[in-house]
């Protein structure tokens, strides 16, 4: 696996997993007691960590991509193992 494939597929789990870890924790302005300003929605964060975000994320995906890159080296589980229709 060439060195571009390598950070683009990383990329791919790094901006998954950043999605998945975001909900985590927040907290509205209503949930916090704090005051909201005027316009504002209800449903906006009041304690939104984008480098705690960050970090966490980079960690998971690392993880995951580590299985995944083990996986591909290793061969564990091909393509043939998600052959449902077999004859």
């Amino acid at each position: 696996m060439s060195l571009s494939s390598i950070l683009a597929i990383y990329l791919l789990f790094w901006v998954m997993t950043a999605f998945v870890v975001m909900p985590f924790g927040v907290r509205t302005h209503d949930e916090a007691g704090l005051p909201k300003i005027p316009g504002q929605a209800d449903s906006a964060p009041a304690n939104f960590r984008p480098k705690r975000v960050a970090l966490i994320t980079t960690i998971l995906s690392a993880a995951a991509f580590g299985l995944f890159y083990a996986n591909y080296v290793n061969g564990w589980i091909g393509v043939e193992a998600f052959d449902f229709f077999k004859g």
